[in-house]
C-alpha cells in the first residue's frame, strides 16, 4: 500500500503507511506523522487522497517542501518521489518495497493487491458506468482480495441497512442474500464501527451461540465498516464456507485498508449517481415547464402562455411589454412559431438600435440615389417579412415623424421606399415590444395614440424575473447547463448558499443579468459548485431578515400602498377591495405622512 519511508538524522529509517484520506505532517505530537525537527512547523503539510491521486500541500505559504530537488507548496505525488522537509528525507512509495527495517504495518502482497484494485475501481468510476455495475465490480475485487466464497455490500439508507450487492466467487449475483448474513455480526460492527473478523465462527466463544451463526453454520467471516468523516456509509461483508479456507490476519488488514479507501470511492459513486438522477429529474421538470424556448410555471407566466395560445393563430397585432431582459423577443418568436405563418420569415428590427436618419430606410427600403451612400436598391424589413411576421422591438424609441409612416404602412398594408413614389403591397403580421410605459409617453407627447391602439390590440405584460417565484432557480439551472456545455466547463451545480442568493436577488437586469453573471462564474470558478461569491452575490445583497411581526407590518404597509396606487389614491375603493373599514386606510395614510423622510416604507 502507499507509504512514506522516513529517514531522520541520527535515527534509523521508518515506514509510515498512508491509510487515511488526509494525513497530517509536522513537529506537533498531534500530527499523524511526527517530524521531530525544531525548524519544521507544528502543522507543516498534509497529504490528501481523493480516491485516485495523493497530493502533498503545505499548510502555510511560508512552508516549502523540496520535491525531487525543486521547491513546491503543492504537488501530486508519484511513485518514488523524494521529499526533503527540513533536515528529514522522505520517499513516497505507491507500492511498498521490501524494507530493510521492521514496521508494525509492514506491507504484504495482499496490501499491494488491495491498493491496485481500488485504484482500478477509482479509474473506472470516472467513466460513464451504471452505479449497480460499478458496485458489483467493487465486490468482485473484494472477493478476489479476500479469497472469499461470497461478498456483500451493505449501504445505509436513512435509518436502515440495505444489501446493494451480493456476489459469489463466480462473479454471479446471489439471489437469497438476506438469508446468508449474520445479524449479530452486522449489529456488532454497526455499533462499534470497527472491523470484525471471526476466523472460525462455529467455535468462537462470542458468536458460536448466536442464532444466526448456528442457523447459517458459518465458518469464517470478515465485516468491515465503510466510514465517511465518522459517519457509517455501509459495510463490506465477506464469508468462507470451508473450514480449510479460514480468514487470517493479513486478509483482515488488507480488507481494512481497502475499505478505508473504498469508502471515498463509494461515496463519490453515490454522489455522481444522485447527480445523474437529479439531472434527469431536472430535465423532466424543465420539459414540463417549457413553453417553446421559454421556461416558467409562475402564475403570471402561465397567463402569458394562455394568451399566446389563443392569439397565435390569428393576425391580431400584439404589444409585448415588460422590463428589459424579460424575454419579449422569445414571446414574439413563439407567437410566430405557433401561427399559420410559421414557415415564412420572422424579421426583427430594434427601433432603438438604429440611427434615426437610417431607420426609415431600414423599415421601408430605399431606391438607388435616394441619399448619399444609396448605391443600389434595397429592400426594407417590411418587404423582407412579406407573408411572415415583423417584430418591432423597442417601439417606444421610434421618433414621432416615423410613427406616422409606420401607422400608414400598418393600416393600408403598403410601403413606399425612401426616394420612390410607388407603393408596394405587403402581407405581414405586426408584433411590437417596449419596456416603456406607452400611455405615459402618449400623455407627454412622445408617442402617437392612434399608433398605440393599432399595435395594442392584445397586450402581453411580462413580469420581471424577481416576481416569477421558483422559476428563477429553474431558469438559472437551465442556463448553467447550457453554458457549461458551451464552454466545456466541469461545474456541476450551485452551492446551497448560491441557490438562496439567486432566489433572493432582485435581478434588475432580468434574464440578461443572469446570463452575464452565470457566464462569468462558469469561466472563472475553480470548484465543482458555483457559490454566491462566484456570481457576485454577497450576503450583504440579500434582504435583511426581519422579526415576523415586523415583516408582517411591512408587507401590510406595502400592499396597502400598492392597492391605493392601483385605485389612483381612492381610499374608499381601496378599503372596499381589501375588505377593511375605511378608517384603517385613513390611519395607514396618517402614519405614512407622519414618518420622517428616508424611513423604510
Amino acid at each position: 500500500m502507499p507509504s512514506l519511508r522516513v529517514e531522520m538524522p541520527g535515527k534509523g529509517p521508518m515506514v509510515y503507511h498512508l491509510y487515511k484520506k488526509l494525513t497530517s505532517l509536522g513537529s506537533s505530537p498531534d500530527c499523524d506523522l511526527v517530524l521531530p525537527d525544531p525548524l519544521i512547523a507544528e502543522s507543516f503539510a498534509h497529504i490528501h487522497f481523493d480516491g485516485q491521486v495523493y497530493t502533498i500541500a503545505t499548510v502555510s505559504r511560508k512552508n516549502e517542501v523540496l520535491v525531487n530537488g525543486k521547491k513546491r507548496k503543492k504537488h501530486k505525488l508519484s511513485h518514488d518521489d523524494k521529499l526533503k522537509i527540513g533536515a528529514i528525507d522522505v520517499r513516497f512509495l505507491l507500492l511498498d518495497e521490501q524494507a530493510p527495517v521492521e514496521s508494525e504495518a509492514a506491507a504484504t502482497v495482499a496490501d499491494i493487491d488491495s491498493y491496485e484494485k481500488i485504484h482500478q475501481f477509482s479509474a473506472r468510476l470516472m467513466q460513464s458506468h451504471d452505479l449497480s455495475e460499478l458496485l458489483e465490480e467493487l465486490m468482485d475485487a473484494v472477493i478476489e482480495i479476500a479469497n472469499a466464497d461470497k461478498g456483500f455490500l451493505i449501504l445505509t439508507e436513512g435509518e436502515t441497512l440495505n444489501i446493494k450487492v451480493a456476489r459469489n466467487l463466480k462473479q454471479e449475483n446471489i439471489a437469497d442474500a438476506v438469508s446468508q448474513l449474520s445479524d449479530s455480526i452486522i449489529s456488532r460492527v454497526v455499533s462499534s464501527q470497527k472491523p470484525l473478523m471471526i476466523s472460525d465462527a462455529m467455535n468462537d466463544e462470542n458468536f458460536s451461540s448466536s442464532k444466526s451463526v448456528m442457523q447459517l453454520k458459518l465458518t469464517s467471516v470478515i465485516c468491515v465498516p465503510l466510514l465517511e468523516n465518522g459517519r457509517l456509509l455501509g459495510l463490506i461483508y465477506v464469508g468462507n464456507d470451508s473450514i480449510t479456507s479460514l480468514f487470517a490476519d493479513d486478509t483482515m488488514r488488507a480488507l481494512t485498508v481497502f475499505a478505508a479507501q473504498a469508502s471515498l470511492i463509494v461515496s463519490n459513486a453515490l454522489l455522481l449517481n444522485n447527480l445523474k438522477v437529479d439531472n434527469r429529474a431536472l430535465s423532466e421538470r424543465l420539459e414540463s415547464m417549457r413553453f417553446g424556448e421559454i421556461i416558467g410555471t409562475s402564475k403570471a407566466m402561465t397567463e402569458v402562455f394562455r394568451k399566446v395560445e389563443k392569439v397565435a393563430g390569428t393576425d391580431i397585432s400584439v404589444l409585448i411589454t415588460g422590463e428589459t431582459g424579460t424575454g419579449k423577443e422569445l414571446i414574439a418568436a413563439e407567437l410566430h412559431r405557433r401561427s399559420p405563418r410559421a414557415d415564412k420569415p420572422f424579421v426583427v428590427i430594434n427601433s432603438g438600435a438604429i440611427p434615426e436618419n437610417l431607420l426609415e430606410s431600414e423599415l421601408f427600403g430605399h431606391v438607388k440615389g435616394a441619399f448619399t451612400g444609396a448605391v443600389a436598391n434595397k429592400l426594407g424589413k417590411f418587404q423582407a417579412a412579406n407573408e411572415g411576421t415583423l417584430f418591432l422591438d423597442e417601439i417606444g424609441e421610434m421618433p414621432l415623424p416615423l410613427q406616422v409612416k409606420l401607422l400608414r404602412a400598418i393600416q393600408e398594408k403598403v410601403v413606399v421606399r425612401v426616394g420612390d413614389t410607388r407603393p408596394e403591397k405587403v402581407d405581414i403580421r405586426i408584433l411590437a415590444a417596449t419596456h416603456r410605459d406607452l400611455e405615459k409617453e402618449i400623455k407627454e407627447g412622445r408617442f402617437r395614440e392612434d399608433l398605440f391602439y393599432r399595435l395594442n390590440v392584445v397586450n402581453l405584460q411580462l413580469p420581471p424575473l424577481h416576481e416569477r417565484g421558483d422559476d428563477v432557480l429553474v431558469i438559472a439551472r437551465y442556463l448553467l447547463g447550457r453554458y457549461c456545455k458551451e464552454y466545456d466547463a466541469k461545474v456541476k451545480g450551485f452551492s446551497p448558499n448560491a441557490a438562496v442568493a439567486i432566489r433572493k436577488h432582485s435581478w434588475p437586469g432580468n434574464i440578461r443579468e443572469m446570463e452575464n453573471r452565470l457566464k462569468k462564474a462558469i469561466v472563472l470558478s475553480d470548484g465543482n459548485f458555483i457559490g454566491p461569491e462566484d456570481l457576485g452575490l454577497s450576503s450583504d445583497e440579500l434582504p435583511a431578515i426581519l422579526p415576523l411581526t415586523q415583516a408582517k407590518e411591512k408587507f401590510q404597509r406595502d400592499y396597502i400602498n400598492e392597492i391605493l396606487a392601483r385605485n389612483n389614491g381612492n381610499r374608499t375603493k381601496t378599503a372596499r377591495d381589501l375588505g377593511v373599514d375605511p378608517r384603517t386606510i385613513f390611519r395607514h395614510l396618517e402614519k405614512e405622512e407622519g414618518e420622517p423622510k428616508g424611513a423604510d416604507s
